[in-house]
């Protein structure tokens, strides 16, 4: 039984240690995507203010009709990625969460394990301590019964 107990240990131990690569994995996503989101979002701004001093003069049409354009492709992009950051956020929170109850499950197995190594050495304590307790009862009827008393 306990035999079995350890490898169902060894084995929550891989998965834990699966979940909890898998959790690293999603915070290095997420970091990398709200670090896009950073980039995109500052960019956009460093474009919509360089632009907004060129509107200030004289434009030609068609070029404004550019900037419109690329304006609302960045101003897209910008929104894609952050759902990419909510996406990566709840990858991880349900990351963590796997690797959490793959930690508790270590966790019960291995005090499972220690309640029965503790049973077991208690009752191969008190195995000892009836032998000994035995020996000593035989011991002390031998030095009545050895004596010559026999009691009658």
């Amino acid at each position: 039984m306990t035999q079995a107990l350890v490898t169902l240990l060894e084995h929550a131990e891989r998965q834990r240690d699966q979940a909890m690569a898998l959790q690293r994995r999603a915070d290095e996503a997420l970091s990398v995507a709200v670090q896009q989101q950073t980039q995109l979002t500052a960019y956009r701004n460093d474009h919509q203010s360089r632009w907004s001093v060129a509107f200030s003069q004289s434009v030609a049409v068609p070029l404004m009709h550019c900037h419109h354009a690329f304006s609302g492709r960045l101003h897209e992009a910008v929104d894609l990625q952050a759902g990419q950051v909510d996406r990566a956020r709840q990858t991880l929170c349900k990351r963590q969460s796997d690797a959490l109850e793959a930690e508790r499950r270590v966790a019960a197995i291995g005090k499972l394990l220690q309640r029965r190594a503790d049973a077991a050495n208690l009752h191969q304590h008190r195995q000892e301590q009836r032998q000994s307790d035995e020996r000593a009862a035989r011991a002390a009827w031998a030095r009545t019964n050895g004596s010559g008393h026999h009691g009658w």
